[in-house]
């Protein structure tokens, strides 16, 4: 085993050498000659360089490869909503000529990360900075945002970068709001302590070491309230050390939990010892000289109030609400100061805008809501979120998903409720396997494939870097820490027989199973979905992983992390290259950053948005070993995850297009709220609404939830029968369009235009929507349309039948002669677990439209229009699966938005009718019908609304019931 000091400095050369060769690759003016061949030249260079101070040998090959990597990154473009009612625009070239702090962070990156990410961090912390307001500018401003970032995609480097350029601007307070957890806020200090101190805090509270960046500039002299020990938060005890702060001072950095006892703390040291003025009229103390800069990291964590304020009929808030603690604090702490500027950061962003854009109180001032600007910041290349582990839904399913996701269907016994890990369970559960305090032969397989992971590794290369797995199975402390006691016992026991031989063949013809029946065609498969740059390396031989194990097995460690371990992560040891199975709760579910994460255990059993979504710490950058990474969850959490990440991406496609428009956040705001599977999902944070308002204006809700009744099925064929016979022949049949060269064509499908908004209601009205649908339910579809119709729009209307498709069914004759005699395939979702019966009530597909039926009735010139639309709204993100290069055909929203910006069609909406194949599969076969009795096809609708300035609302009751039996609380 290399001892850690050996370690260390064989880290440290081999980071040398690439960052050696990368300002050597730099200087190259000409980018077309930065190729293979000549970074491995410069590799050898910087290698040479440093050959005389050392015995050690670089890895070149590592070396090249990590600079392949870095140059051939791209970085997608942030998108920004703001509000710049009283901002004074401030930043120019001249302001930011003498800046130290970040030209030392940009250097300390730079070293790190290739010059395109460290670009798009230069750019993006411009763009926010430039939206809060001058610290130097008198008087009283307060500025509100919010960062959106993905998950684990490096947004604590985006606000490092930005505290460093804000202290350079002049501002003097930083308070950083860290978590709820001791190990979180003690490693962001520690991140900020690298990044923007340039020290390492020692208990007194003073200077210790110098780290990052200090090694790329001068010693700042920047003062920090708070420490990276355990109990280095801010409190009464630390508060007696510091006396007030001068505005000529270098700045004051404060990395604080989201905890009252903190909050308050420092509330009540800022109004004894800071403040300098009263206000006349509440006798509030303030401060007038510091100007603020608070960051607030999981902003929609804690920090939102989810008490239910009230409003007048003007408007007008109750002055009177009490907030929730957490939200009181931070709201008094910003309260306190007139010159201040809050950041929220977050990839979850809906609760912060659930926040009433106009909630305030007289004692803790105006409520949270990011009403200055919100910015989607965009991932560089290498990003590994949603998109691309779990791919995107079209009509045929779900594609593009990398083969990573690993199926747990032995947790427990569905029949019975019980087994090791039943999803309900209480905080006095023993996890029992066949009767056994042992594991069950899921997570046994998933230590074998972190072991396997680790081995890999280090025959590749990256043995000095860290490598962790994930166990998040339940939230109660008792219970993780029994899995921890039976991980540990089954990690020693494998230690013992793979390091002595004895007794281990059944062990070993396991693993060496995984390894040939896994690991190696999931290499391949990676490869495959891979760019070039980016593929994994070739995978050695199962002898050589058999021998590496011994050693391996020997580094392993189990440890706790919940709310009461003292068993933290200590990734900032020197020389130390941890292999960690990390068994804990809450704290892994928000923020903490497990390094290397190859192998995640995941079987909680929430499915709400917000809290599923910090929960993926399994997204990020996988340099070199994306192809060993495993993810052990249920098969219904990766259908879940699946359908918030299209969610998501279906708000942050609009986010894009309200951005080209210009309008602001609280306008997004209402967008949001609308979004029902996104807010139903999080009804605490709706501040426990049942009804539900939206605006279907602008969007295309589809029938994607069905009943499994025939009787059903046979009425909504009639009611579709009734519509087309009631329309008479159709205006086109087989609509076709050039297209700019690229045609597009219906050959079997028929177009009825300049169709009265009463046919379509009757329609509405007939036709069986499932009351547990989301956006598709007939009544409230029909409510909107009546209200739109009495404001002059939806008269008209254009109806397609869309009959394309090689599935199969009993021919149908419709009405006016159009027969149907292959059908559009949709394949229902279907239980993984053989052992979970089918629901006899209802199926579900994932998508039924394909955005290009949308343009059916449109000529060439308008969906000219729709696609210079979605081109002025696109911005390339490869988080979200985008490649960076303009689209070339519309997407649905600008084809919506293009309907209401042509003369024509402004009032128009477009009813889609799909009659799809009732069987599964496109062999006919009679057990594979997927409505029991029913071979004829079964209708689906989508209707596709024309964007609209209109404020038409709708309001219905949210069937809150089904979605807690469905998806279970919200924690």
């Amino acid at each position: 085993m290399i001892e850690p000091e050996a370690a260390a400095a064989q880290v440290e050369l081999l980071e040398n050498v690439v960052a050696t060769a990368q300002r050597l690759i730099k200087a190259e003016k000409d980018k077309s000659k930065i190729t293979p061949s000549f970074i491995a030249e410069k590799v050898k260079r910087a290698a040479d360089m440093f050959a005389d101070e050392t015995h050690l040998l670089v890895d070149h090959q590592q070396a090249v490869s990590i600079l392949i990597q870095r140059f051939s990154h791209w970085m997608g473009k942030a998108t920004t909503l703001k509000d710049e009612e009283g901002h004074l625009n401030w930043l120019n070239a001249s302001r930011k000529r003498d800046w130290s702090y970040w030209r030392r962070y940009r250097d300390f990156q730079e070293d790190k990360l290739s010059d395109v990410v460290v670009e798009g961090l230069d750019e993006d912390t411009d763009n926010i900075l430039e939206l809060l307001e001058d610290p130097m500018r008198l008087g009283a401003w307060d500025r509100r945002g919010l960062v959106v970032g993905h998950v684990q995609s490096g947004k604590t480097s985006n606000y490092s970068g930005l505290i460093c350029k804000a202290a350079d601007a002049g501002y003097k307070i930083i308070i950083v709001l860290a978590g709820m957890h001791n190990n979180l806020r003690s490693q962001t200090q520690m991140r900020l302590e690298e990044g923007f101190l340039g020290y390492e805090t020692t208990n007194d509270r003073g200077a210790g070491k110098a780290i990052g960046v200090a090694h790329f500039g001068e010693d700042l002299k920047t003062n920090s309230a708070t420490t990276r020990a355990n109990n280095g938060d801010f409190s009464k005890v630390a508060a007696r050390h510091f006396h007030g702060i001068s505005p000529e001072e270098r700045p004051w950095l404060f990395v604080v939990k989201k905890q009252k006892t903190v909050l308050t703390a420092l509330l009540k040291w800022l109004q004894s010892r800071v403040a300098d003025a009263t206000d006349i009229d509440d006798r509030r103390k303030l401060i007038t000289k510091l100007p603020l800069l608070m960051i607030d990291d999981e902003a929609d964590n804690a920090s939102v109030d989810t008490g239910e304020q009230l409003f007048d009929e003007d408007g007008n808030p109750d002055e009177e609400h009490q907030p929730k603690t957490i939200n009181s604090l931070i709201r008094q702490i910003l309260h306190t100061f007139t010159r201040k500027a809050y950041v929220g950061y977050t990839a979850t962003p809906f609760a912060n805008i659930f926040i009433h854009h106009k909630g305030a109180t007289a004692k803790e001032g105006p409520d949270l809501f990011p009403r200055s600007f919100i910015i989607n910041l965009a991932a560089p290349s290498n990003y590994v979120g949603p998109a691309r582990l779990f791919g995107r839904m079209t009509k045929e399913g779900r594609v593009g998903a990398l083969p990573l996701s690993r199926d747990i269907i032995d947790n427990y016994d569905p029949q019975t409720e019980s087994g090791w890990m039943p999803p309900k369970h209480n905080k006095n559960h023993t996890p029992t396997y066949n009767g056994q305090e042992t594991i069950p032969p899921s997570l046994r397989d998933a230590v074998y494939s972190f072991v396997l992971a680790c081995a890999t590794r280090e025959l590749r290369g990256q043995g000095s870097q860290h490598s962790s797995m994930l166990i998040h199975t339940t939230r109660f402390v008792a219970v993780q820490n029994l899995v921890r006691e039976q991980v540990e016992d089954t990690v020693r026991r494998m230690r013992q027989k793979i390091t002595r031989r004895i007794d281990a063949t059944e062990l070993l013809t396991r693993m060496q199973q995984l390894w040939e029946d896994d690991f190696m065609p999931t290499r391949d498969k990676v490869a495959e979905l891979s760019p070039p740059q980016e593929r994994p390396p070739e995978m050695p031989s199962w002898e050589e992983v058999l021998a590496a194990l011994p050693l391996v097995m020997g580094d392993i460690e189990v440890r706790s992390i919940n709310g009461t371990a003292k068993d933290a992560l200590d990734y900032a040891a020197p020389g130390t290259a941890l292999k960690v199975i990390a068994v804990g709760g809450d704290k892994l579910a928000r923020g903490l950053t497990l390094e290397g994460l190859c192998v995640s255990y995941f079987i909680r059993t929430t499915r709400m948005y917000d809290t599923l979504m910090q929960m993926g710490r399994w997204f990020g950058y996988r340099l070199g070993y994306l192809d060993l990474c495993r993810l052990y969850t249920s098969p219904d959490l990766v259908s879940w995850f699946g359908h918030i990440a299209d969610a998501s991406e279906e708000l942050r496609k609009e986010f894009d297009f309200m951005a080209e428009a210009r309008l602001t956040p609280e306008q997004y705001g209402l967008k949001v709220k609308s979004h029902e599977v996104l807010t139903i999902t999080s009804p605490l944070k709706m501040r426990n609404s049942q009804t539900l308002s939206l605006t279907y204006s602008g969007s295309r809700p589809q029938t994607i939830l069905f009943h499994r009744d025939a009787k059903i099925q046979s009425s909504n064929l009639a009611a579709t029968d009734t519509l087309l016979a009631a329309m008479g022949a159709p205006a086109v049949v087989g609509p076709e369009y050039a297209r700019d060269g690229s045609a597009d064509k219906w050959k079997r499908s028929s177009l009825w235009k300049d169709v009265e908004a009463a046919k379509i209601l009757s329609f509405l009205g007939s036709y069986a929507t499932h009351p547990n649908a989301t956006s598709a339910k007939g009544p409230v579809l029909a409510d909107f349309i009546t209200k739109m119709i009495e404001i002059g729009q939806l008269k008209q209307w254009s109806v397609a039948l869309l009959a394309e498709g090689d599935g199969v069914g009993e021919p149908h004759a419709f009405s006016g002669g159009i027969s149907v005699e292959k059908f559009p395939m949709r394949t229902p979702d279907a239980p993984k677990n053989p052992d979970q019966p089918i629901d006899p009530a209802k199926f579900a597909i994932g998508v039924l439209t394909d955005p290009s039926d949308e343009g059916i009735d449109l000529d060439d010139e308008a969906w000219r229009k729709a696609l210079a639309i979605t081109r002025a709204a696109w911005r390339p993100d490869p988080a979200r699966g985008h490649v960076p290069s303009l689209p070339s055909i519309p997407s649905g929203k600008g084809i919506r938005m293009a309907r209401a910006q042509l003369g024509g069609p402004a009032d128009r909406g477009l009813l889609l009718l799909y009659p799809l194949s009732p069987y599964a599969g496109k062999d006919k076969l009679p057990e594979r019908l997927i409505v029991p009795d029913w071979d004829k096809p079964i209708m689906a609708f989508a209707i596709a609304f024309p964007s609209s300035d209109s404020a038409i609302r709708v309001e219905y009751e949210v069937n809150l019931l089904y979605w807690m039996q469905e998806y279970g609380p919200s924690e």
